[in-house]
């Protein structure tokens, strides 16, 4: 896709910060959430390469294999600013306390400094220093898509990419369970402590959407530790296990069946155990894919 390398700077919100920025041409995306952004609005010619952490699965599952096969993978660890400086990258897109980190030394203002341009995901800018931004996750990802246009000067690509997104959410909405929403625990990882999914997290906007409710939904946070007996609590309907790269669902389903905290609920005894890809719970376009599949899923089960 042709884009316009000559135009002038462009405003455009970073969080909640305007960003003057002009047409990159060696982008560098952390995550797949990121990445399929990008080759999602047809811009992989201005990707120069990715970094994919162990969590994350394997390239050649995306939607956009083939386009991951364009570009470089520059790192198979975290983000940091010397994979940055070494790519001569000229953008950098990743999220909030995920990629960029002030602990690691890679931050939007330390990019900055070095004049390299860098974008964040909306989803994590609620509680992000300075100039934070909040947004429901399916928003934040319009909101990214759409922002993402217009740096790169294909706003009409990006809205036609939306549109379609809504729509295919809207209609899994219009096809939810009619009744009670369905009691869901999202279950990341942890044995003393369960990590989940706040209210600011896609697996929420997800869960809502097809019909279900986020047992942690009022909690205003992202990915967030919970205490177990809270869960037990909630007795929900419904787990759904975040599969990683380097923690398959299998262990984790495992020792939800065995644990005491876990064993008696509802949704251990009925089986009803959804897996959610990684790519499909963190930000990016395959949220709707898991979304959908969510959606299918509970109009199946047996209540």
């Amino acid at each position: 896709m042709e884009t316009d390398t000559a135009a002038p700077k462009q405003k455009v919100k970073r969080c909640g910060e305007t960003v003057e920025y002009s047409v990159p041409k060696r982008a560098v995306a952390y995550e797949a959430g990121s990445a399929d952004k990008l080759f999602s609005l047809g811009l992989t010619e201005h990707v120069h390469g990715y970094v994919m952490p162990p969590a994350n699965p394997p390239v050649g599952e995306s939607p956009w294999a083939a386009e991951y096969a364009k570009v470089e993978m520059l790192s198979d660890d975290l983000l940091n600013k010397e994979i940055v400086v070494q790519a001569k990258a000229d953008f950098v897109v990743a999220g909030w306390n995920s990629g960029f980190s002030p602990q690691r030394g890679i931050t939007p203002e330390i990019l900055d400094g070095l004049g390299i341009q860098s974008f964040m995901h909306a989803e994590s800018c609620f509680n992000y220093p300075g100039h934070p931004e909040r947004l429901a996750p399916f928003d934040a990802l319009y909101t990214d898509l759409e922002r993402l246009g217009q740096i790169f000067r294909v706003e009409d690509r990006a809205a036609e990419l939306v549109a379609d997104l809504k729509r295919r959410a809207e209609a899994v909405r219009a096809a939810a369970p009619e009744g009670d929403p369905v009691p869901v625990f999202l279950y990341d990882s942890g044995t003393d402590q369960p990590l989940t999914a706040g209210g600011q997290v896609p697996p929420n906007d997800i869960i809502e959407t097809a019909g279900g409710r986020n047992i942690f939904d009022d909690l205003q946070q992202r990915w967030t530790q919970v205490g177990w007996e809270a869960v037990t609590a909630a007795q929900p309907e419904v787990i759904m296990v975040l599969d990683y790269g380097d923690q398959p669902a299998a262990e984790k389903i495992d020792f939800l069946e065995k644990s005491p905290h876990t064993r008696d609920l509802p949704a251990i005894k009925k089986d009803n155990i959804f897996i959610l890809d990684y790519n499909e719970g963190i930000s990016g376009p395959r949220n709707i894919d898991g979304l959908e599949k969510f959606g299918e899923y509970l109009r199946s089960l047996d209540r």
